[in-house]
Parts: C-alpha cells; structure tokens; sequence
C-alpha cells in the first residue's frame, strides 16, 4: 500500500489537467433522448505544495465549482482528464489507500446543519473521526484531543460538549467542523461555501480561524464561493469559472482591483458598496434565462452575455492571455 509521505509530494500539491466532467440526465424510460450537460470542460489548474495558500474559486450558480470539488473529494469522477495529488492519480490514490487520502484532504461543506446526525450529541462526529483515522489510542486522549482543539478554535468546550445539533447556532456547527480539521491535520482543505448559511458577524470569525489554521497546520485551502468581497478578503489567489470554464486567474488583489475579463468585470462592479446616503428608487427589468440561453456552444462561453463581443469570440475559443504578473484572462481583448 503506497503511503503518502511529505517527500512524495513533488512540485504541486494538488494537480488539475484538463479536466471535464459530463453529466448524463433522462432516457431512462426509453422514451425521452438522454441529454447530456458538460459542468466543467477542460479545467487545470495547480495548487503549489511547497506554501500553504487558499486559493478561492469563483463563480454563479452553475459554473462547476462543486463539481470540482466533488472530484478532488473523490465523490465524483471525471469524464477525462487527470486529477493529481502530489502527483499521484487521485482515483488510484482512493482505491490504494483511501484512509491516508482522506486524512490528507479534507472538506468542510455549505450547510452546517445537514453534516450532523440530529440523533447524536456534537462530539459524535469529533470522536468518529479520530476513531475511523486511529487518532487517539484511548478514549481519555479522544477526550483532551477534542477539548484542546475547541479551545484553540475559540470553542468553550463546557458549553457545547453533551448537546445536539439543533442547540447549536449555524456558527457553532461550521466552527466546530474547523476544530475535526484541526483534530485531523490534512495537507488540504475544501471549503464550499462554508458562510453562506451563517450569520454574518461570524463570518470574519469563521475566516479568521481559517487563516490561522492555514499557517498552523500549513494547510493549503480551495475556498469555493460566489461572493467576491469573502474571495478578496481570505484568499492568495482566485481562479474565476465561468458555464465550466477558467476565465480569469491571478492575484486576490490584482483580480478586485484590475479584473480583466468582462465577465469578472460584470462581477466585480456587482459587489454592494454600503452608502446610507444613497437608496434604490429603480425598479429592476430582469430577463429570465436558462442557463442553456446564457451558454455559447461554439467559442467563447460568455460571447452571449459579453458587451464587447467580436466575430472571433464566436469562431475561437480564447486562449489565457497574460494581462499582469501572474494575472491570466480568457479573453480576446488582451490578442
């Protein structure tokens, strides 16, 4: 069984080579065509094993950001391409040695009710990760692993040990998911959307023990999120996807400040700024469309939404332009 040693891990920790996942719905019956809808279409990207770093990707609803996650995760396979970890093909690592890859990457998802049995008290799943990982070689070191993780997290163990899920706040559950993180040590993280359900003065709290856990673990994080201002606050880098694409990649700062792409443009200039002097009085004229309206089956997969669509954007597909040191977009406007 091969193991999953610190000097295996190569140049990247994680690698993504032109990766896509197509999805296979109806047809069933006989009587409907199956139809297919490709989520992620030729992705890759790296995350460097050498510094830890939180890498966020963005995008909509529908741009294949938890189908991403999903692979690396093990929960999904690609339709092709390859997936490395540590240079090491992720569906080869799952079927050799799946405890080690599971301790080595580790996920903290969207609800922070749904993760949790509701007939089980909290620590149930702090203790089930320990047990199924051979943490702890007694039940007296379960115990001081788990109170000393809560209280490095910021969590009083005295008020939330013994209790079930639904006596715990959205905060208390996600916050807790970060102290089995620190119980388990993994080399990555999958975060998506772990603050969308939570209130939000304990999101920064939330974010801030993420950080911290990056540099005390030298843990490397890919934080999925729809919203900018969380990406630009707790991410190295971003990678923006767009119907399955890599449009935009570079700099956290270089992305808000100089976003290249229009489609990264269009979602910048979405982010609310607070101005109590200023109220909308407009009324908003939204068109209702499909995801399949939106997307472009031939060349540039945003040319039907794009204000600066060209004849090219419709014959080719753009290639990623360098637009700034480290700072790539999928555009033609950069030719």
């Amino acid at each position: 069984m091969p193991s999953l040693r610190v000097k295996d891990m190569g140049q990247h920790l994680l690698e993504l080579k032109d990766v896509s996942k197509v999805f296979r719905i109806g047809g069933g019956l006989g009587v409907f065509r199956p139809k297919t809808i490709t989520a992620v279409n030729g992705i890759s990207f790296a995350i460097a094993g050498d510094k830890p770093s939180i890498i966020a990707l963005v995008g909509e609803s529908g741009s294949g950001k938890s189908t991403i996650a999903n692979m690396i995760l093990g929960l999904v396979e690609p339709t092709s391409g390859k997936l490395l970890y540590r240079e090491r093909d992720v569906g080869v690592l799952l079927k050799e040695n799946r405890r080690e890859y599971i301790r080595e990457v580790q996920a903290v998802f969207q609800d922070p009710y749904e993760i949790y049995n509701p007939f089980y008290k909290v620590e149930h799943i702090l203790y089930m990760a320990i047990n199924k990982l051979k943490l702890a070689s007694s039940r007296e070191e379960a115990d001081n692993m788990i109170i000393d993780a809560m209280r490095a997290i910021g969590l009083r163990p005295e008020d939330l040990l013994g209790r079930y899920p639904h006596q715990l706040s959205g905060g208390e559950r996600q916050r807790l998911m970060l102290a089995r993180i620190l119980l388990v040590k993994p080399k990555l993280l999958i975060a998506d959307e772990p603050v969308s359900m939570i209130d939000a003065s304990l999101r920064a709290i939330f974010l801030d023990d993420l950080m911290q856990l990056r540099d005390k673990l030298n843990m490397s994080c890919l934080y999925i999120t729809h919203d900018l201002n969380i990406a630009f606050y707790v991410a190295d880098r971003m990678i923006v996807l767009c119907y399955g694409k890599i449009v935009e990649t570079g700099p956290a700062q270089d992305m808000i400040e100089m976003a290249s792409h229009p489609y990264t443009q269009l979602l910048v200039s979405s982010i609310p700024i607070p101005n109590p002097d200023k109220r909308w009085k407009d009324k908003l004229n939204v068109k209702v469309e499909t995801i399949k309206d939106m997307r472009a089956e031939r060349g540039c997969v945003y040319r039907l939404r794009c204000p600066h669509a060209m004849p090219i954007c419709k014959e080719k597909e753009p290639p990623m332009f360098h637009v700034g040191q480290e700072h790539e977009a999928a555009c033609f406007l950069y030719d």
